[in-house]
């Protein structure tokens, strides 16, 4: 299993003073010599965090895999193919939302997606879709011609009992094998830290896993190579 870091958090402390540090680019760098295998960041249409600077920088830069989250917006998808990721991840953006709060309705905007994703292959970059697990929007995922999808974990990660979570945890798990079934590359993400993380880090057909702000928050304590580093054994 592959472990990628989101640096948008770092972005957000920055952007806290509105200054220049800290720098996500230069983040990203410690992320990767401490065993991060892809770096990913949120573009976001408000900026809030993550700006077009640090997407053009991260591009030249970042030497393992550069995953850039999205909504599929006209202004996006063009800042998209001019940096040419090697992977493009599609979510569902609200303004209003502190983070993204649950999957992408890939049924319910079918024919858009669809021509999303053509665009994005014509240019010869990857195509994930963070959904929630749910059979029928995975289905839709691969007949959209998708990738690889991503499966929003939020719920499992916020669960109140050991029960829920068990319960959540095996849907986790139906979805990714039902994604590798249909011939997709299944990643997880959303809300996974280091108490968490390991029984989805144990179903063999998720592939990666994102994570960022855990770690983040972790590297306020111990420094960001041993956050990414800790992280990484866990993951193993």
């Amino acid at each position: 299993m592959r472990l990628a870091i989101n640096i948008d958090h770092v972005a957000t402390l920055r952007e806290a003073r509105g200054g220049v540090e800290p720098d996500p680019v230069t983040a990203a760098g410690i992320c990767e010599l401490a065993g991060a295998e892809g770096i990913v960041c949120h573009l976001r249409e408000d900026r809030r965090h993550i700006n077009d600077r640090d997407v053009r920088l991260l591009r030249e830069t970042v030497k393992t895999k550069l995953d850039l989250e999205m909504a599929a917006t006209d202004e996006i998808i063009a800042i998209a193919i001019e940096t040419l990721p090697e992977m493009v991840t599609l979510v569902p953006e609200k303004r209003q939302e502190l983070t993204t709060e649950g999957g992408l309705d890939v049924r319910g905007h079918r024919n858009h997606l669809q021509d999303v994703v053509r665009e994005f292959h014509k240019h010869e970059i990857a195509v994930s879709l963070f959904i929630d697990p749910v059979a029928e929007q995975i289905e839709a995922a691969r007949a959209i011609g998708a990738d690889m999808i991503e499966i929003h974990t939020g719920e499992y990660a916020n669960a109140r009992s050991e029960k829920e979570q068990v319960s959540l945890l095996a849907t986790i798990r139906a979805a990714a094998q039902r994604g590798v079934q249909l011939g997709l590359g299944v990643n997880a993400g959303h809300g996974l830290n280091y108490v968490n993380i390991a029984p989805v880090a144990a179903i063999p057909e998720i592939q990666e896993v994102s994570i960022g702000h855990a770690v983040i928050a972790r590297a306020v304590f111990v420094g960001l190579d041993r956050a990414v580093r800790e992280m990484r054994e866990l993951v193993r």
